[in-house]
């Protein structure tokens, strides 16, 4: 049985890797998958895959590459969903900003530096004509994080992705100004370079399992009903959200990776843009 350890984010994205796990098809496979739950998000897994805690991520592109380009010895493998993250942008329900305009010049609550709550405050600022020098970050790790983070004050708004926000929308505890889709596919599937080198039938034998599940995920019976139980969703919204999110069973294309590197390095974010090789493995 070969271990091997996955980190991704809590959310409705991820129930494909869940339901293969729960159904035992990476075991049958002499996979011992074992997946670990990272609230913090893209810049924790980051961290995560530089220090050997996980040896797969499914985790922003846009984060990876900045960190890629900044030293991570991993690679994109895949992408994972090939459709935008819709960002919500979010204030505290008893805020005085009405509209995202009137967020210029304001302090964003993000998970950490690098992670996709940071990357995409500079796209927003660079659609809503804003100067980034004058952005500001208040780290709050989690979404329980920020919602303290903007209850007291310490920050004046967050950016996630919209669905798993909802619910505190609808309960009172954020507004929501406005939204933010990432320009490029949200989610890859990331390997380290030391594990990949030594593992890649491995790699690849779970990049098969996974792909026939996310190929027929939105045909599973009753699946909206499934996600909208483990996410805390209302059904409607789950709805809203399969018909917009598109899995991938493909890797990057080098257009992909351009758009993605072209606006980091417009943005300041990244000081040289690396060559496709350096970013992505092809088996």
């Amino acid at each position: 049985m070969k271990t091997i350890k996955i980190a991704g984010v809590p959310e409705h994205f991820n129930l494909p890797w869940h339901l293969c796990l729960e159904n035992g098809e990476f075991e049958e496979a002499g996979i011992d998958l074992q997946w670990t739950d990272v609230p913090e998000g893209t810049g924790k897994m980051c961290e995560m895959l530089r220090n050997g805690e996980t040896d797969i991520a499914i985790i922003l592109t846009e984060g990876i590459v900045k960190d890629i380009n900044a030293g991570n010895p991993s690679k994109i493998v895949q992408i994972f969903v090939n459709s935008p993250l819709i960002w919500g942008i979010h204030v505290a329900a008893q805020s005085k900003f009405q509209q995202v305009s009137d967020l210029a010049n304001t302090k964003i609550a993000i998970s950490r530096l690098g992670s996709g709550s940071h990357l995409m405050a500079y796209v927003n600022a660079q659609i809503q004509g804003w100067n980034a020098d004058n952005l500001q970050f208040e780290t709050v790790n989690t979404i329980d994080g920020a919602i303290e983070g903007l209850s007291n004050g310490r920050a004046d708004y967050f950016m996630w992705e919209k669905f798993m926000t909802k619910p505190l929308v609808d309960n009172g505890t954020f507004r929501r100004l406005g939204e933010c889709p990432t320009p490029w596919p949200c989610f890859v599937i990331a390997v380290r370079n030391e594990f990949l080198e030594k593992n890649p039938e491995s790699i690849l034998l779970v990049l098969d399992i996974i792909n026939s599940t996310t190929s027929e995920f939105k045909d599973i019976p009753s699946i909206n009903r499934t996600l909208a139980v483990r996410y805390n969703q209302k059904i409607e919204d789950i709805n809203d959200w399969l018909a917009q999110t598109q899995w991938s069973q493909s890797n990057c294309s080098t257009e992909t990776l351009n758009k993605v590197q072209n606006q980091l390095f417009d943005l300041n974010l990244i000081d040289k843009k690396s060559t496709f090789a350096e970013l992505v493995h092809r088996f």
